[in-house]
């Protein structure tokens, strides 16, 4: 068997995002209350200055079940060469990061909104290779 089974960019990617993801949810369920604070601030100046917990809520959910679903796609694609699974979790983040998106430019977070850029490229990278 490969180290990186018959689909090394697509684990790679995987394995990059599984990271990115489950760290960030992680990340907020540890420290909900500070991430609530800093987020709070953040968009202090936009339409979803009220709706923070809400929200943050929503994206934690969506980072977990992605890196979960990456994760078991990531073991499929050793087992059985399934790709949709891992497809469904790359896809997710893909949304998620939409969802980011439009949170940042809200925020007039611009810088922000730029550095998404890079994991929304990798993100589609891994869709359309995981969709040969």
């Amino acid at each position: 068997m490969k180290l990186l089974s018959n689909y090394p960019t697509e684990v790679l990617i995987l394995l990059f995002l599984i990271v990115t993801f489950l760290q960030s949810g992680i990340d907020k369920l540890l420290d909900w209350k500070g991430n609530v604070s800093f987020i709070t601030g953040h968009f202090k100046n936009s339409p979803l200055k009220n709706g923070v917990p809400l929200l943050l809520a929503i994206i934690l959910i969506l980072e977990i079940v992605a890196g979960f679903l990456m994760l078991f796609g990531v073991y499929q694609l050793y087992t059985s060469e399934l790709k949709e699974i891992a497809l469904l979790g790359i896809e997710l983040c893909a949304v998620t990061l939409i969802f980011l998106l439009i949170g940042q430019r809200l925020a007039k977070d611009y810088a922000g909104a730029m550095s998404l850029a890079v994991y929304f490229i990798i993100t589609l990278l891994g869709v359309y290779l995981l969709n040969s």
